[in-house]
């Protein structure tokens, strides 16, 4: 039988409601790197209370990968997952979507991916070639950012060599199948209205997203503000639209101002989880080389990089075809699972989208403890506060 695509499953209602959240309080872009101490080493943390009880046999797997080459590290951790053939088949369209937040202000001088705020381009370059080499017809890497247009030519490698939008053409060369960046906002053939829990009732998403036949997150760790983290599930918050709802009369973005209505990171949490239910994701990939730490999602808002070269010895992937229990295994790794995993990731398990239990998840090719940091939290922006405040 013919799998249903996106768009059929949610006019049937097998995909639940779509939410619709903000990637990032627009303050501004740009900024220098900010340095402070880290935080106190992790401790044990006592079992989540939806954790407890029988022993089960692991339903999900995260694969793990470290080293210094991200592009040789993904290849890996897809690896140990079966491969790529096992997520994407021959003819099949896919969609990337990266966390792109700060692009469109990326300059020479102002270079969001070492300040950890997006997603490397090497990761993103071998995930394509990966779905390439298994057959799949065209590879659509998009965000909706925060601008409607912005030049993936400035998604330039760590090593400044090389950037996403030569690479691209690169693989589209070489393969003979395409490989295309879209800016959502000003590409997207067709927003389609889906469902949400959220107090709006219902939100738009692209097209290019829900008629994909398969769907990849490729997120970076961060704290954010509004959330505690922005993993994989939360960045699909980027597949919305800036302007669908008109702007702000302060200049603001959509995707802010329905914090005024959401507020707190429970409910922000039902945004994004509903969201990622509509996207179907087949596999979390989530970059670990340089993130972020205390008030992200970017150093505009108070985020401090965190390279994990110097904190972990090595850079980190982690890669799941289970979204949640990658993001809860990352939650982990950072030393956040009683904010995050028990108070976010406990409705994603309960509504059924995935695994949360230390118990539930088989980590491949790495102990657990092996990996855990100390990773500064956000504290709660003023703004949510005085929102909720009003509530």
């Amino acid at each position: 039988m013919k799998k249903l695509t996106r768009r059929e499953a949610l006019r049937l209602g097998a995909g639940a409601a779509a939410g619709l959240g903000a990637s990032r309080l627009l303050s501004g872009c740009g900024g220098g790197t900010t340095t402070a101490p880290p935080p106190a080493s992790p401790t044990p943390q006592p079992p989540l209370a939806a954790c407890q009880g029988t022993v089960v046999e692991p339903t999900a797997r995260v694969a793990v990968a470290r080293g210094s080459d991200l592009q040789a590290m993904t290849r890996e951790a897809v690896g140990r997952l079966g491969g790529m053939q096992t997520v994407v088949g021959e003819g099949e369209t896919v969609f990337v979507k990266p966390n792109m937040v700060t692009l469109p202000w990326a300059s020479a001088s102002n270079n969001p991916f070492r300040r950890g705020e997006c997603t490397k381009p090497e990761i993103l370059v071998a995930v394509a070639e990966e779905c390439l080499r298994v057959g799949a017809s065209q590879v659509v890497i998009g965000d909706g950012s925060q601008a409607p247009q912005f030049d993936w030519s400035n998604a330039v490698s760590l090593d400044g060599t090389t950037n996403l939008a030569r690479e691209a053409a690169r693989l589209s060369a070489q393969y003979g199948r395409e490989v295309r960046l879209a800016c959502l906002e000003v590409d997207t053939p067709e927003w389609v209205t889906v469902p949400t829990r959220i107090s709006l009732g219902s939100v738009a998403v692209s097209s290019l997203v829900l008629d994909a036949d398969k769907v990849i997150s490729v997120a970076v760790a961060k704290t954010h503000q509004w959330a505690h983290l922005t993993l994989s599930l939360k960045n699909f918050i980027g597949i919305t639209p800036l302007r669908r709802y008109g702007w702000m009369s302060q200049g603001n973005y959509d995707r802010v101002f329905l914090h005024r209505n959401d507020p707190t990171p429970e409910d922000f949490g039902r945004l994004y989880m509903d969201l990622a239910r509509a996207a179907d994701p087949d596999l979390a990939i989530i970059d670990f080389s340089i993130g972020m730490e205390g008030n992200g999602p970017t150093s505009d808002n108070g985020g401090i990089p965190v390279d994990m070269m110097t904190r972990l010895g090595s850079w980190l992937l982690l890669a799941s075809t289970d979204s949640v229990a990658a993001d809860a295994t990352a939650a982990r790794v950072m030393d956040h699972e009683a904010t995050y995993v028990g108070r976010i990731l406990t409705m994603a398990q309960e509504a059924g989208l995935g695994a949360i239990c230390p118990q539930s998840i088989e980590i491949l090719g790495a102990e657990l403890e092996d990996l855990r940091v100390p990773w500064r939290a956000a504290q709660v922006s003023s703004r949510s506060r005085q929102w909720q405040e009003r509530l």
